[in-house]
């Protein structure tokens, strides 16, 4: 099976048969203080673990359950606190576009720009970006079928971009739960593109406290383990150091405390598996 290999920044590359990459941050943007400080405790975790790792958050959550609900600092702020990310801490940045327009000036300050699951079959959206040049990561819409996501990746390489990947965040049967079929991986890994795991929205419960998504955090160390087993190219991890008191899907995010003795377990399974 080929497994297309992608650059991420300087120094990082993923591909399904390579030791998994991490990309995990605060699902939004909460202030220039807090992205920086959790950044650098990411960074070093990981660099103690010797784990490759890309930094991701938000500038607007666009599709939050309730429209009072906190969406970020905007595009140019959050694009401005992104750059710190990268150019202060050296670290690759990975974030969400929601419109073509956004995608060009996202690709300026990013090194890859995600569509998310609620946008995946956009065309004029993933023409824009993919005309960035930039890698870009395709969350599977939690209303498809794995195999959907074979002409998804189509779709993005017409434009003439070929690093993409793909992100498998659970499938939607209602009633505000999300299931994984872990047969996925391996029909979307048949695109070649890198299959990444979104442990924590796979965890969420969209919708589920009325006014704002709910979620089970206590299952993304047994998911995290599943995926690394049926082996993924990256894990997507949501972190806080204070999850209950985070400004966006705190119920699902995983608490700082417990992200070492997560990466430990997964390490030690993606080890085996590859």
């Amino acid at each position: 099976m080929l497994n297309k290999k992608i650059k991420i920044g300087k120094n990082i590359t993923i591909a399904n048969n390579l030791p998994f990459v991490l990309i995990a941050g605060p699902c939004v943007i909460e202030s220039e203080k807090h992205t920086l400080g959790l950044a650098s405790k990411l960074k070093k975790i990981c660099s103690d673990m010797k784990i490759p790792f890309i930094f991701k958050a938000s500038y607007d959550k666009a599709n939050r359950s309730s429209v009072s609900s906190y969406r970020g600092p905007g595009i140019a702020e959050g694009l401005k606190i992104l750059s710190k990310v990268k150019k202060q801490l050296d670290l690759p940045v990975v974030t969400d576009v929601h419109t073509e327009e956004q995608a060009g000036m996202a690709a300026e300050a990013v090194d890859m720009v995600q569509i998310p699951a609620f946008l995946s079959r956009q065309t004029d959206l993933i023409k824009a970006c993919a005309l960035t040049g930039k890698p870009v990561n395709i969350k599977k819409g939690q209303f498809l079928a794995p195999e959907d996501m074979i002409n998804v990746v189509k779709k993005a390489e017409s434009f003439g971009n070929y690093k993409i990947s793909l992100t498998e965040r659970g499938t939607s049967f209602g009633y505000h739960n999300l299931v994984v079929d872990f047969r996925g991986f391996e029909i979307m890994k048949k695109t070649g593109c890198p299959v990444i795991f979104d442990a924590t929205h796979s965890v969420q419960l969209p919708g589920g406290r009325g006014t704002k998504s709910g979620g089970n955090r206590e299952f993304v160390m047994p998911l995290v383990k599943a995926a690394c087993a049926a082996g993924v190219a990256a894990l997507f991890l949501e972190t806080h150091e204070y999850p209950d008191k985070a400004f966006s899907d705190g119920a699902n995010s995983v608490d700082l405390k417990y992200l070492k003795d997560i990466l430990k377990q997964a390490s030690a399974i993606d080890k085996a598996v590859k």
